[in-house]
């Protein structure tokens, strides 16, 4: 029996060694060709179109297609009739932009449409503004219409000028001159003149400096029941102006500049803020949205000088008259004590439909990361300027790339083109895109490249922008031939025309507002850039002088702004490639570094202004310093890194590219300014008494003003040092490499 149990173990133990040793010879097998499969699938693979350069020839190309006049065809048809956002033009002009796209051969072209709160005048009641004599009797009205259009320019459905949103009402009061309505006029009056009362009187001021809107709100808050606003030749008409429209391109006496007064931080559909207008949005009642309470009209520089002439009370302060012709006084009243300024306001608010066309280039290797042109359509009456005169140049480039589409090219990234609809009531088409598509918009857009206005004058090319595209916008116009000498580029120009108070470089301004980029930088962090070509800023005046008026004809800009629509082309071209280089370069061309510089400036400029306020209430800059110091390093060292890099790994390119598109929406704080919700880029924002000026770190600046209003804020200005300390810091990171 024992001997029996000794054989099996052996033989088993015997076995059990062939077992293991056939196993393990399995095993190496599996192993090596598991092995060799392994190795196979973590080789790096071919980079193929993902690292391929761009076609060197394809800015040629682009370039070479577009004809400037075609511009000035594309300009005639869209100035044939008014096209007031919400009208049936309007419309027509939608499907027109999109038909046309599909046409070219985009590989989409769609309308999105809104259902908004827009505002016109009633047709059936007159806006009046008039002069009453002591017995109540009109001694004097003020033109209802717009005169001294051409014969082939008297069409119908013109909208007379009224101002958008204004308060209604029929009222009567004394009359006080405010200058240009802005804080520092209301403060200069309560110093020079202690004694005056504003409570309960009307209004008179000139346009110009600041945002409309801001006008209202100001004359509002110091006590006015309503606001009378027009232009005055100093800051419409040059010294040397004599003819007017249609000899000159001067505004003419009758001319009214029309315009919203939808002051808010949300911009967009007044009733839906922060949603899309959609049938299924909650809407607020029409009472609680953020518009004006009093009445406010716009009249011609001739009536206005029927008034001012009469006024009585001390002479103006120094730069305040105007060059009417007559002496400027404060008031209030006339110098006839019974006469009463009378104004009755019919303008209504009412929802209807506002409409949007988006066209759609596939990218051939990031679909997923858009780079958006856009442009608004409707106009107050013609937009032979504002907005057309962009239209036209959006759609000859949209043209054209279509045409490169058709030839085999296809950029690296989509590029994305807005035709924005209702803009001029408070860039709401714009704004209701971008909330109903936040999230996609949000995580996906490069850059949002404005052109609303392509031409406003023969000077020069210029540009807003944020940092990030500064070096891009530079190397585009450095490329389009400048159509005031064809041995210059458009850089060259700008640059001998814009010298520089330092560097060697010709000035971006900062964004402000009033245009649709806005809802893209300050809402989602996308850097974003507005460019068009303008008059001479030697001229002295506000703005291109008929602005917003009748007279933005196709003969006003052929005759007087751009005859052969070469500057147009210009733009359209700097445009066009600076979207192509965004687009396609395998590198995002951003340039962190220019980010770093204006942070430094800003900050410096800040301090300057706040330094020793804020250090007497224990507030300093240390930790600002110091993440300003911290984001130049992280810049300087993130460059430096893209400059060594091989292209040739499609998954490191992605990254960089992403880390790139990171630094923006990282000054983005989703809590919103103090005050100001919904804009959320702590660094740039549009200044709380000027919504058509830039502001840097404007939660401090919001704060500081209202310090200097009397309020107490220091407690705001200690948690938004905090708060710019952090997303400087925060955008710093955003540079360095995958280890935190």
């Amino acid at each position: 029996m024992a001997s029996s149990h000794h054989a099996s173990s052996r033989k088993y133990i015997a076995l059990s060694a062939l077992a293991l040793l056939f196993g393990l010879l399995i095993g190496v097998v599996i192993g090596y060709f598991a092995f060799s499969r392994g190795t196979e699938t973590v080789t790096v693979p071919s980079c193929g179109d993902a690292c391929q350069e761009p076609d060197p020839d394809i800015f040629n190309k682009l370039v070479n297609e577009m004809k400037a006049s075609n511009i000035g065809d594309y300009l005639r048809k869209l100035t044939s009739v008014p096209h007031l956002a919400g009208t049936p033009m309007d419309l027509e002009n939608a499907e027109y932009v999109r038909d046309e796209w599909i046409k070219y051969g985009l590989d989409s072209a769609k309308i999105y449409s809104y259902d908004v709160l827009l505002s016109y005048p009633d047709s059936n009641e007159h806006n009046l503004v008039q002069l009453l004599d002591e017995h109540g009797n009109i001694n004097f009205t003020c033109a209802i219409e717009e005169q001294g259009l051409r014969d082939d320019e008297k069409v119908e459905n013109i909208v007379n000028p009224f101002n958008a949103y204004s308060g209604t009402g029929n009222i009567t009061g004394d009359l006080v001159y405010v200058n240009y309505a802005r804080v520092e006029d209301f403060d200069e009056l309560e110093e020079y003149y202690p004694d005056l009362n504003l409570t309960g009187k009307i209004f008179i001021a000139r346009y110009g400096k600041i945002f409309r809107g801001n006008k209202a709100l100001h004359s509002e808050q110091r006590g006015a029941i309503g606001l009378i606003i027009y232009s005055d030749p100093a800051d419409y008409a040059s010294d040397d102006a004599t003819d007017v429209y249609p000899d000159a391109w001067w505004l003419p006496g009758t001319g009214a500049q029309r315009g919203n007064l939808h002051v808010s931080d949300h911009k967009g559909d007044p009733l839906t803020p922060g949603y899309p207008a959609k049938d299924y949005a909650y809407r607020s009642q029409v009472e609680d949205a953020p518009l004006p309470n009093i009445p406010v009209h716009p009249i011609g520089y001739d009536d206005a000088k029927m008034f001012l002439r009469e006024l009585s009370g001390d002479i103006v302060p120094s730069g305040w008259a105007g060059d009417l012709g007559v002496t400027y006084r404060i008031g209030p009243g006339f110098n006839n004590a019974n006469r009463k300024v009378n104004m009755d306001i019919h303008t209504r608010n009412e929802q209807r439909m506002t409409h949007n066309v988006i066209g759609f280039i596939e990218g051939a290797v990031e679909p997923d990361r858009y780079i958006i042109l856009g442009n608004h359509r409707d106009a107050w009456v013609f937009g032979g300027v504002d907005p057309s005169s962009g239209t036209a140049g959006m759609m000859e480039l949209t043209r054209a790339f279509g045409k490169l589409l058709k030839e085999g090219w296809r950029p690296r990234r989509s590029l994305v083109f807005g035709s924005w609809g209702a803009e001029e009531y408070g860039l709401i088409g714009s704004t209701e895109w971008v909330e109903e598509f936040v999230q996609n918009l949000a995580a996906r857009t490069v850059a949002y490249l404005n052109v609303d206005i392509a031409t406003s004058g023969d000077f020069t090319f210029v540009a807003k922008s944020t940092p990030l595209l500064y070096e891009a916008i530079y190397s585009a116009t450095k490329k389009v031939t400048s159509p005031e000498d064809s041995s210059k580029s458009v850089y060259d120009v700008w640059l001998e025309r814009y010298p520089p108070d330092s560097g060697d470089l010709p000035p971006i301004s900062s964004l402000g507002s009033g245009s649709d980029f806005a809802p893209f930088t300050y809402r989602i962090g996308v850097p974003a850039a507005d460019l068009r070509y303008r008059h001479n800023p030697g001229l002295g005046i506000s703005s291109y002088p008929v602005y917003h008026s009748v007279y933005e004809t196709y003969y006003l800009v052929e005759a007087f702004i751009d005859p052969e629509f070469n500057r147009n082309l210009a733009v359209t071209s700097v445009w066009g490639e600076l979207a192509r280089d965004l687009a396609d370069s395998i590198i995002i061309p951003f340039n962190c570094k220019d980010y770093a510089e204006q942070i430094q400036l800003a900050v410096e400029d800040l301090k300057s202004k706040f330094e020793s306020e804020m250090r007497n209430e224990g507030i300093h800059f240390d930790a600002v310093d110091s993440a300003a110091a911290n984001f130049t390093s992280a810049a300087t060292s993130f460059h430096q890194r893209i400059a060594s890099m091989e292209l040739n790994d499609a998954m490191k390119i992605r990254r960089i590219n992403d880390q790139l598109m990171s630094v923006e929406r990282a000054f983005i704080d989703p809590l919103g300014l103090p005050s100001r919700r919904f804009l959320r880029h702590v660094l740039f924002a549009p200044s709380v008494t000027n919504y058509y000026a830039g502001s840097a770190f404007p939660g401090i600046q919001d704060a500081m003003y209202k310090i200097n209003e009397n309020l107490d804020q220091w407690d705001t200005v200690k948690q938004q040092m905090a708060v710019i300390a952090f997303c400087i810091q925060s955008a710093a990171s955003t540079m360095m490499d995958v280890v935190l």
